[in-house]
């Protein structure tokens, strides 16, 4: 079985070498092949860092009224970040924390100022900043606050608004954009990726096209069936394994000369730094990628275009 095992690998690699220029087609199409589900990956690393950082910030918010205690704020505060749909944590916001906000925000309007000392007294409330981890459950967070939420101790309300409802149809829209986003970089992967097999299969059909008188021969001294195919998806295991490389140092150039335009593009994101840092994982997907859709597609295209 060993010898066996030794003699289909060395019969692999001659092949890869015998068919220098056949080999050297078959490898810059699975490099082609390879760069686009590289760039995919890529692409899809973009999408979901920029839904990200749009899904950031998005939030709703609580005001209260003015008479509310902070102990009840802070009692509503702790049930919300119960809620398993709730990220933590919740930011509270004091009364005096969103007057001296006001006042920074407005510090070169000099009549607003005025008006606000003229009322001598704080007339904002309190506020609790909520995030959700999807946006498709801020309706629910809304409706907790509303169902369970708007009394304090004594009975009364301490809640003046919640301003999901102004902001609901931006909330909703987003929520679409976001699912049609990822079922579209979804559907787009796979039709890639099987394109690129469908290619590749078709390239490594003329390797073993002419292999042809070959294998006659093979079949009719009684090679077996796996003995026959065994090369062939060796050869096809180091184009894939060779073109993986080749696609790998092309993505370092391209990567760094696309790094600062994706941060400065995409919310902070530079692809340089994400390809250097998630290195090890994106080797391993690629050689993966190209070692089996290699070996997988000679595999094929010895079983179905030469009736072995």
């Amino acid at each position: 079985m060993w010898i066996k095992i030794k003699r289909v690998i060395r019969a692999g690699f001659f092949s890869f070498w015998r068919n220098g220029f056949v080999s050297l087609s078959s490898i810059l199409i699975m490099v082609v092949t390879l760069f686009v589900i590289g760039g995919t990956i890529f692409s899809g690393v973009i999408l979901q860092s920029t839904l990200a950082q749009i899904r950031d910030k998005v939030d709703i918010n609580v005001y209260f009224v003015t008479s509310a205690s902070e102990d009840d704020i802070l009692a509503m505060k702790k049930s919300l970040e119960q809620l398993p749909e709730v990220a933590l944590p919740v930011v509270y916001v004091s009364r005096e924390e969103a007057l001296s906000d006001f006042k920074t925000r407005h510090q070169n309007d000099e009549f607003t100022l005025q008006a606000l000392d003229e009322l001598g007294d704080n007339p904002f409330g309190a506020t609790l900043n909520i995030k959700a981890k999807d946006p498709s459950q801020y309706e629910g967070i809304a409706q907790f606050l509303n169902d369970k939420g708007t009394s304090s101790s004594d009975g009364s309300s301490i809640i003046d608004k919640v301003n999901y409802y102004q902001n609901k149809d931006a909330i909703d829209r987003l929520t679409r954009i976001i699912n049609s986003a990822n079922h579209l970089g979804f559907i787009l992967t796979i039709f890639l990726i099987v394109i690129s097999v469908l290619i590749t299969f078709n390239t490594l059909r003329l390797v073993i096209y002419m292999s042809r008188d070959e294998i006659s021969v093979m079949r009719l001294v009684g090679a077996s069936m796996s003995y026959i195919r065994g090369p062939f998806f060796v050869a096809g295991a180091i184009y894939g394994f060779v073109s993986s490389v080749l696609t790998l140092i092309v993505f370092y150039p391209i990567t760094l000369w696309l790094g600062r335009t994706t941060e400065n593009f995409f919310v902070g994101l530079n692809i340089f730094n994400y390809y250097t840092s998630n290195f090890g994982q994106i080797f391993l997907l690629i050689v993966g990628s190209g070692v089996f859709i290699g070996a997988i597609s000679s595999w094929l295209a010895v079983r179905k275009y030469l009736k072995v």
